[in-house]
């Protein structure tokens, strides 16, 4: 078998804000939530239909990764949202209140806009070209 990534931790303030703004902002399904103890739960969310990597959600447990909440790649576009239909999708979120930081564009490589979600990690929502 070959190998694959398959989660990347996304540090959060609260694990249900976070998931309610995946579920509900962005239409992610709530792959699992399991309770491991009194302050960590197993939290994964991914995009509708994904068969690549989703997110867990790693509620901060420390100063340190409290304060990489938002931040975790130094403001820099830190996941990258492929869709099989831009507009679709960019008017779905900004009806649900996503903040997009800028106007959509078309560059060599496809559709895309930035935009961040709850805590401001930046995005790109990108369909390529094919």
């Amino acid at each position: 078998m070959g190998q694959q990534i398959a989660l990347m931790s996304l540090v959060v303030r609260d694990y249900d804000e976070a998931i309610q703004f995946y579920t509900e902002k962005l239409g992610f399904t709530l792959v699992q939530d399991t309770v491991l103890d009194a302050f960590k739960r197993w939290v994964i969310v991914a995009p509708p239909h994904s068969k690549g990597c989703s997110l867990l959600l790693a509620k901060a447990a420390n100063t340190e990764q409290k304060a990489a909440v938002g931040n975790q790649t130094g403001g820099r576009v830190f996941l990258f949202l492929h869709t099989d239909d831009f507009w679709r999708d960019y008017t779905k979120m900004r009806e649900k209140g996503v903040l997009f930081k800028e106007k959509p564009r078309e560059e060599v490589y496809g559709t895309v806009v930035v935009f961040e979600d709850l805590y401001g990690n930046l995005w790109d929502l990108l369909e390529l070209k094919t």
